[in-house]
């Protein structure tokens, strides 16, 4: 039998067929995603159980003329494959294959490239008042998760959106979070008859009569909005949404297509703000994926048959060495805690929550709250452990300055997930924290150069008085020459604040490599000794302060000085540290700085994204070869 999402290659072909058809169409489309993911990975439980949601807004509404928003948008799985895309989904999140989250870039029914929770909202509320301003009358929904809704950037925007009273629906995905026990045949049929549109005229109407009865009319139209609030409270959660400025429906059941269609056709007739409690089942339709919601929250490979992964458990990396090293030093020490924003396990720190439950905290998706939060926790005596992806910190930016910096407390920032992450792509990339923190007075900043460098790091910073970021890269230490044994000193350096390691030791070029650089510029030394070059590879472990001394030396000791990050080139390490070191160079130096150019990257595997950004042991050795032709060589 042909499937019907085949004949599907925009919402309006949706919304030719007849609504009974919808639940055929939810379902090819679930077995599409499963099969596609299971080859590729990426997010499944979330994708899967927003499929119902995903059919009936684009058979509902008339986009792209009405206008979706999608908060965080792996859940938009569906949106991608009802909006042109269907026969491109096997190439999800991989190398010039579509984005794992809504892209702009990739169709008009994308409005915004995503991948940061708590957005939507606001931006819907923005595209709501262009279009008043412009005076057309398309509708606007702003989908977001319950993961998302605490979001600080979620409350101000639904606290903004019912102050303007403009024409906007948005629409809860909850799939987790327990608002409230208010389900039910009553909770349904009170949420049917207060969105249906002949109740909504005759409401109306009654309080246009009753405005106009003299003295107590205005009276009983108050009794009236009071009765039927409380009827809300005793039903239905949504007290605080309505005392925000909007009105609230649902819950509703997020996969029964007629009651949700039914409902949003009822909500799309009504003006002002409006909001919809959506009840979904996370991994619908694939009973692994409801079974273990987190588990397949973000999957491997996998037989789809079975739900087995079949990728092999990987090395140890830097996450999972983070919280082993972790327990051991809260068992150590009462006073570490540590703290993750609705990551505990990207973050590697489950473990660490299970062993010690008295001193871990996760905030949810809030960011700026985890940081003030550890500020407070710093300065009643405690030893707090933000674990944060790079990108997510940049969101509390502002309580690192304000709350921690100002303060100088002493709060450890571990940045996961620093550098090209993969295939999650353009906004989950962890390239601006050098940058971005290294402008910050009273902030110390590390890269370890490998897991055992990690631990030791980890142990350091929690004795260090004052604020201290560790950025490390996702996975393990990468090695493009997995079969080149590195000749490393047999004992590390031990660990002293802005001093750097000197790995090896030659005479024509100075190679310092910072965090997950150091084996990549080890390698590219390899290939230059092939070629008669002798280089110096220095691990430089702190960014921020530098080893000056060593650096000083370096410039009065070779003909060139190459610099090698992870992170942008303008405003990070390497400009740092030729600024610093300028005036140490002799006429005819030649230094260079090596990292990511001022550009976006998009998703694909780590290596090709190095390679794409020129940060392999070759390109850094060619670079380092046109360094030295401009070197003139001089006797020492």
């Amino acid at each position: 039998m042909p499937k019907l999402i085949d004949g599907i290659n925009d919402p309006k072909e949706l919304r030719a067929l007849p609504q009974a058809s919808l639940p055929r169409v939810a379902q090819e489309i679930r077995e599409l995603i499963i099969d596609k993911v299971s080859a590729t990975g990426g997010h499944l439980a979330g994708p899967l159980g927003a499929v119902d949601l995903v059919v009936a807004l684009h058979y509902v509404f008339q986009t792209p003329e009405d206008q979706l928003v999608w908060d965080v948008g792996y859940q938009a799985y569906a949106h991608k494959i009802l909006t042109g895309r269907r026969d491109r989904f096997g190439t999800l999140r991989q190398w010039k294959g579509i984005s794992g989250f809504p892209h702009r870039e990739e169709s008009p029914y994308d409005l915004f490239t995503i991948g940061h929770g708590g957005t939507s909202i606001s931006t819907a509320l923005g595209l709501v008042r262009a279009r008043d301003h412009q005076g057309k009358r398309n509708k606007v929904v702003a989908v977001i998760g319950d993961g998302s809704l605490p979001e600080g950037m979620a409350l101000e925007g639904l606290n903004h959106a019912g102050h303007l009273k403009s024409d906007l629906l948005v629409i809860l995905n909850d799939n987790k979070m327990a608002i409230a026990p208010a389900i039910g045949a009553l909770t349904h049929y009170f949420t049917r008859i207060i969105t249906d549109p002949l109740y909504n005229r005759f409401r109306r109407e009654v309080e246009s009569v009753m405005c106009r009865v003299p003295r107590f009319g205005f009276r009983i139209l108050r009794a009236g909005k009071r009765l039927e609030e409380s009827l809300k409270n005793l039903l239905v959660p949504g007290i605080i949404f309505e005392e925000l400025g909007f009105r609230y429906f649902g819950p509703v059941d997020g996969h029964n297509l007629d009651e949700m269609i039914s409902t949003l056709n009822h909500l799309k007739g009504l003006p002002g703000p409006k909001f919809l409690h959506v009840r979904t089942v996370k991994g619908k339709g694939y009973p692994p994926a409801e079974q273990n919601q987190w588990k397949y929250h973000g999957v491997t490979p996998f037989d789809p048959a079975t739900g087995e992964f079949l990728k092999k458990p990987q090395a140890e990396g830097f996450t999972q060495r983070f919280g082993q090293a972790m327990i051991g030093l809260g068992r150590k020490d009462p006073r570490v805690v540590a703290i993750t924003a609705a990551m505990p396990d990207g973050t590697g720190l489950v473990e660490f929550s299970k062993a010690l439950p008295g001193q871990f905290y996760d905030v949810a998706m809030c960011e700026q709250h985890a940081v003030a939060f550890a500020a407070g926790l710093a300065r009643g005596g405690m030893r707090p452990v933000v674990a944060i992806y790079s990108t997510f910190l940049q969101r509390g930016y502002d309580q690192v300055i304000h709350d921690v910096c100002i303060q100088n407390l002493p709060v450890v920032f571990a940045m996961d997930r620093a550098g090209l992450v993969g295939d999650d792509g353009i906004t989950h990339h962890g390239l601006f924290d050098l940058a971005y923190l290294g402008a910050l007075p009273r902030m110390t900043l590390a890269a370890p150069k490998d897991l055992d460098e990690l631990e030791a790091m980890l142990a350091f910073a929690l004795r260090h008085n004052g604020p201290i970021g560790l950025r490390y890269p996702r996975g393990g230490v990468l090695r493009f020459h997995p079969e080149w044994a590195m000749d490393l000193p047999k004992e590390a350096a031990p660990i002293e604040l802005g001093k750097a390691e000197i790995l090896s030791q030659g005479s024509d070029l100075a190679l310092v490599a910072l965090g997950s650089m150091v084996y990549p510029a080890l390698e590219a030394a390899k290939l230059l000794e092939g070629e008669g070059i002798s280089t110096t590879v220095v691990n430089a472990r702190w960014a921020k302060p530098m080893d000056m001394a060593l650096f000083a030396g370096l410039v009065k000791e070779h003909r060139a000085l190459l610099v090698v990050e992870e992170g942008v080139v303008k405003g990070g390490f390497g400009a740092s540290l030729l600024a610093a070191v300028e005036e140490h160079r002799s006429n005819g130096f030649a230094v260079k700085v090596m990292g990511i150019p001022d550009a976006f990257f998009e998703h694909g595997k780590r290596e090709i994204l190095l390679a794409q950004a020129g940060l392999t042991p070759s390109a850094m050795a060619a670079s380092a070869k046109e360094l030295l032709s401009r070197s003139p060589v001089y006797a020492r």
